[in-house]
């Protein structure tokens, strides 16, 4: 009796082990198909930003060229012109709370800042005691603005990063939810 037992029972146990070895590496190479996906569409959104960057850079080289000194006086004018034409662009858009809805699968209130990956109620009510009340607001902030009012905040708000915190916000502010929900998949905590 024993004899037919151990063999089967043997024979089980390999069969049960080489299915859940095989489920284990299928799973493995679904998940590297997946990090590749997720690292090709962070190449893309940072190739999109370095030519937005370039193209800016341009549009900024052309109307210090063209003002005239071509000092520092003319750079400064340069700055604030595309400044003026960015808060221009932003407020022009209407919010939009179904196409929000439809993105992130949940209602948006308008100019809420804790849509932006990275920013939650208590950040959100540090950039409000700075007068950044709006997307269009935290858009035209640089970095180094957004790292000041966490700075003001005390220690615990120094691990937080804010480099996409302006990009996330011209997107939300220009109504490109979509895009916005595609980075933030990307995204870790905003960085």
């Amino acid at each position: 009796m024993w004899c037919i037992l151990i063999p089967l029972l043997v024979g089980l146990i390999s069969a049960i082990l080489g299915y859940l070895i095989g489920k284990l590496s299928s799973n493995n190479n679904q998940n590297n198909n997946v990090d590749i996906n997720v690292f090709k569409n962070r190449i893309a959104i940072l190739e999109a930003d370095l030519e937005a960057c370039k193209a800016s850079k341009q549009t900024n080289t052309g109307i210090a060229s063209g003002a005239g000194n071509g000092g520092l006086g003319s750079n400064m004018m340069a700055s604030n012109l595309t400044a003026t034409t960015t808060t221009a662009a932003v407020s022009a858009v209407t919010f939009n709370a179904d196409a929000a809805k439809a993105a992130f699968g949940k209602r948006i209130k308008e100019n809420d800042l804790t849509v932006v990956e990275g920013i939650g109620p208590k950040i959100q009510e540090l950039f409000h005691n700075h007068d950044v009340k709006t997307w269009a607001e935290l858009a035209n902030c640089s970095v180094e603005k957004c790292q000041s009012v966490l700075d003001s905040g005390g220690e615990r708000f120094k691990i937080h990063k804010p480099g996409t915190w302006p990009k996330q916000s011209l997107l939300a502010s220009e109504g490109k939810w979509q895009e916005l929900k595609d980075w933030q998949d990307v995204l870790d905590g905003g960085k």
